[in-house]
């Protein structure tokens, strides 16, 4: 499975996004990989995993969005295929209810996420989100 290291969106996926923005709640499925080793931008040395650096973010992540509105519907540990095949599984899943695209847009412009994000790029080796909306 070739994993995308991309874990900010494109400006054209944020336009797309942007476009499509209706005010109503959104869900993001998390598809995540992690590193086995974290890795800080800024060289310091660490002796977390990358999910341990991951789950920093992520603790600090969902109390974020919870103050916003939103709520983390759901989070596991990927234990294996049902249908389809891959070379490799994805560590974990999860999925994040936010109160619209604006307030999700918010809350990742905010110095709040930018301090805690160093740990998502730190831990993830790879991620794709799938945005949604509830039928």
């Amino acid at each position: 499975m070739h994993i995308s290291n991309a874990h900010q969106p494109t400006s054209e996926q944020m336009r797309a996004l942007q476009a499509q923005d209706r005010g109503e709640p959104i869900y993001m499925l998390n598809l995540l990989k992690f590193r086995e080793v974290a890795v800080y931008a800024d060289g310091r040395a660490s002796t977390l995993s990358g999910k341990e650096a991951y789950e920093l973010y992520g603790r600090a992540m969902t109390r974020l969005v919870h103050e916003a509105g939103g709520k983390l519907v759901f989070s596991g540990q990927v234990d294996g295929m049902m249908v389809g095949s891959v070379e490799e599984n994805w560590d974990a899943v999860a999925v994040m209810m936010y109160p619209s695209l604006k307030v999700m847009g918010q809350i990742t412009m905010s110095s709040a996420y930018a301090d805690i994000h160093v740990h998502r790029d730190a831990g993830l080796a790879g991620q794709i989100l799938i945005k949604t909306t509830k039928p």
